[in-house]
């Protein structure tokens, strides 16, 4: 998980400069996306070891609880990197979408203020003002592009919600983990 979290984080520092791009935001997704399923899987297999019965000899019960702990730990530690990577995503697209939607608010207010106080005494006058408009404002594909970002900080956010719910079922197996080991050894 940690190397895909630094992969997360090299993106996230690229979001709102020169190198951003439709592209940059889908990889950022894909990686994303992929860190989750991996999150989630290693959770499931996680629980499947904790079913392993435990050995026979006191000094293998031993090692296979330090084991399962630091597998415990190791994964915890990645869970928090990943979690923390993904929340600054999550308000950096918050804060990308405002500004876009302080834009459009911004161009579409100063196009209605400017529409009453203009008037052409000839079509090229007409067409040139319409391309400064459409130069200035936002168009109907930023304002897609937006709506993707939306959608995509509303899936992070699951994400996240997922990856919460993960840190409570590793709470709970160290838990019950600790009570096996108590009534082994007593």
């Amino acid at each position: 998980l940690t190397p895909l979290a630094a992969q997360i984080r090299t993106l996230l520092n690229q979001l709102g400069t020169s190198k951003d791009s439709s592209k940059l935001q889908q990889n950022l997704q894909q990686i994303q996306h992929s860190t989750n399923v991996l999150a989630k899987e290693t959770n499931t297999y996680l629980k499947d070891l904790a079913s392993v019965p435990a050995p026979l000899s006191p000094t293998e019960q031993r090692q296979q609880k330090l084991q399962k702990e630091r597998l415990m730990n190791d994964f915890s530690a990645a869970l928090n990197h990943f979690q923390a990577v993904q929340r600054q995503v999550s308000e950096k697209e918050k804060e990308t979408v405002a500004r876009a939607r302080a834009g459009s608010r911004l161009s579409n207010d100063e196009r209605q203020k400017e529409e009453p106080l203009v008037s052409f005494d000839n079509n090229e006058d007409w067409n040139q003002m319409q391309s400064q408009e459409e130069d200035l404002g936002i168009t109907e594909q930023d304002l897609e592009l937006i709506k993707e970002r939306e959608s995509a900080i509303q899936k992070l956010e699951s994400d996240i919600l997922d990856v919460n719910q993960i840190f409570k079922d590793l709470a709970v197996m160290i838990h019950d983990q600790g009570e096996m080991i108590g009534k082994i050894l007593f």
